[in-house]
């Protein structure tokens, strides 16, 4: 069992328990008519949590219920851990993220920019600029996701096989030099668009750091911060704590059984952007880590400025998702919402009509789970579910103010 749970009464470091008991109750009601099968939220505030609460299932045919061991497969809350595993590696000297992508992977060295066409006879120029690695980390590359269904160039990624996930024959390495071959959506830096350009750092960090992505993240992360649980595939004999993925469907949930890995062995394709998989305990422990500007429990990982320059908003000019993005899909809102380092960042509260603090930073991943770390108030916070996609309840934004209200000091 997990030795994660409660640390601190909320009155302690100014939450109100009975506001915060507001959430519990509403989150319930996801899972008592059928739209959620269950999850787990946490509360923490200077570095103690203050609320841990968990219901309904994670198997619900089994009826096996959500606890705070299950696993749940991390996703998109994957990119801030590899982004996490880059800076390390800038911050030794391996890179600068002015330099090209194509210096470590050569097949980015002359990529093809979409101008018009189809994805059957594309127009295109030749990218006026290297994508660098400052691209990859703020998503500017010009990069794109099959899934997204909105570009003739996600049509090209889908026909190569990429949509949800990649071709079985393919590792990371073939896949990053069969993306290099389809060309952009934009001259890098000139936009901003969800995409595997996460998959591709992570590729990067193999080719600096001369170890597999599992490797780098067990010897220079998760063991060091003692994220015991966290990685690749199911830990040796803890398959039945595996939160089973589900879809809406015509009476509730279903499972989503196209959807669904064989995740009991290490993949051939090692995923930087969405492959990570752990309890909550530990995707707690890489929060705390943030929360203290790159230090915890006595390990440090990254030096306080470079957690400070990764979570503001590197978007030219201060702009925000909605002025610079191309507003169709990502883990979290675009108005008043910039993006640092693998990160979206608030920039402006009013705008984005939220109760959150301005420079509060985090992310979400595909199956409606979402962290973020909130400076300002020092609280970070935690929600875990398995349901795809992301976008089918406001979870997120219930989830904020049912948070922020809770706060009385």
């Amino acid at each position: 069992m997990s030795d994660f749970g409660v640390e601190a009464e909320p009155g302690e470091l100014g939450l109100d328990a009975g506001r915060l008991a507001r959430m519990d109750g509403f989150f319930r009601r996801y899972v008592d008519d059928g739209r959620l099968p269950g999850w787990l939220v946490s509360v923490s505030r200077a570095g103690r949590v203050v609320h841990l609460s968990s219901y309904g299932h994670r198997d619900v045919a089994s009826g096996r219920p959500v606890e705070t061991d299950t696993l749940w497969r991390w996703y998109s809350m994957t990119k801030p851990v590899t982004s996490v595993a880059a800076m390390m590696l800038h911050e030794e000297g391996a890179f600068q993220l002015t330099d090209p992508v194509s210096r470590f992977i050569p097949s980015f060295a002359d990529l093809r920019v979409f101008t018009g066409g189809s994805d059957l006879k594309a127009v295109t120029e030749p990218a006026t600029v290297p994508v660098s690695l400052w691209h990859l980390l703020t998503h500017t590359s010009g990069l794109t996701y099959g899934f997204l269904r909105a570009h003739p160039v996600d049509a090209m990624l889908r026909a190569r096989g990429f949509e949800w996930g990649q071709p079985p024959e393919y590792d990371l390495a073939a896949s990053v030099d069969t993306w290099a071959k389809v060309p952009l959506l934009f001259q890098p830096g000139t936009e901003w668009n969800y995409s595997l350009a996460t998959d591709v750092l992570g590729r990067v960090i193999e080719v600096v750091s001369g170890q597999s992505l599992d490797e780098f993240f067990r010897d220079r992360i998760f063991e060091p911060l003692g994220m015991a649980e966290t990685g690749f595939h199911i830990p040796e004999g803890a398959g039945d704590r595996l939160a089973t993925l589900y879809v809406p469907g015509q009476d509730g949930i279903a499972p989503a059984r196209s959807m669904t890995t064989d995740l009991t062995r290490a993949p051939r394709y090692l995923s930087g952007g969405g492959g990570l998989l752990g309890p909550a305990r530990d995707y707690h422990r890489f929060s705390q880590m943030l929360l203290g500007r790159g230090a915890y429990d006595g390990v440090r990982l990254l030096g306080s400025r470079t957690v400070d320059f990764m979570t503001c908003n590197h978007l030219p000019g201060g702009a925000d998702l909605e002025s610079f993005g191309r507003p169709l899909f990502s883990e979290t809102p675009f108005e008043g919402t910039g993006f640092g380092l693998g990160f979206s960042v608030v920039e402006n509260p009013v705008a984005l009509r939220s109760l959150a603090s301005r420079g509060e930073y985090g992310w979400g991943g595909a199956a409606s789970t979402v962290f973020w770390v909130d400076p300002a108030e020092q609280l970070t916070v935690m929600f875990f579910t398995q349901l795809l996609p992301s976008s089918t309840y406001p979870i997120r934004a219930q989830l904020r103010s049912l948070v922020q209200q809770a706060l009385v000091d």
